[in-house]
């Protein structure tokens, strides 16, 4: 009865705090793809310089804080290739990529309205939508295929660590809170057995969000 009690008083605590939420958006500080070239073969990458999703914040005592986000981007590559005897083909690839970041933030006392913060915590990324449409031309015969199993990809669900800072401002009822984000992948979405694509296991971000 009494570990019971004591259950009722923590989540009644806990649902007495005030929980923030609103949106997140802002744009990487890298590529989420490196490319190369090696003889006829060639792999050039496009990454949609936005980021933006819904957040969610427990703001508890002393500080302290948990976030959850679920943050969207969207990007790209092609490669082609051809040889001696008149064969190429010409590979198109897009898919989107949902970003689920679980961080403890602190937030440290300066003026009233100002608060600096650090974070750190786990982050899940998983590709959603991969699509590829190969072109292919041999002996002057020309196909088409897709596929959403490209060879190139190596795991469609990455996990890895987080950490990060920056400012609270709270102006009226509305927080603005402009940061940035360090992620380290243990893992890599895409790798090429001939070294020319891989995913960036570095991730650098700049994100402002607006929570009420």
């Amino acid at each position: 009865m009494k570990s019971f009690c004591l259950l009722l008083l923590s989540a009644a605590a806990l649902a007495a705090q005030p929980i923030g939420f609103g949106v997140k958006a802002g744009l990487p500080m890298n590529d989420f793809l490196d490319t190369a070239r090696s003889g006829h073969i060639t792999f050039d990458s496009n990454t949609n310089r936005y980021i933006i999703g819904p957040s969610v914040e427990l703001r508890l005592p002393f500080g302290l804080g948990i976030e959850f986000d679920a943050l969207y981007r969207h990007f790209g590559y092609n490669s082609s290739g051809a040889d001696i005897l008149g064969n190429s083909f010409d590979a198109r690839t897009s898919s989107g990529a949902w970003e689920f970041p679980l961080v403890a933030k602190y937030r440290f006392k300066a003026l009233p309205l100002i608060h600096p913060f650090v974070e750190a915590g786990v982050s899940w990324d998983h590709l959603s939508g991969v699509s590829q449409t190969l072109t292919s031309i041999v002996s002057n015969v020309a196909r088409t295929s897709s596929t959403s199993n490209p060879p190139e990809l190596h795991k469609d669900t990455v996990t890895g660590f987080v950490i990060g800072g920056g400012i609270d401002f709270k102006l009226l009822v509305i927080h603005v809170v402009p940061e940035v984000r360090y992620t380290r992948w243990g893992s890599k979405h895409f790798l090429d057995l001939n070294g020319l694509l891989n995913s960036n296991q570095n991730q650098g971000e700049f994100l402002v969000g607006f929570k009420f």
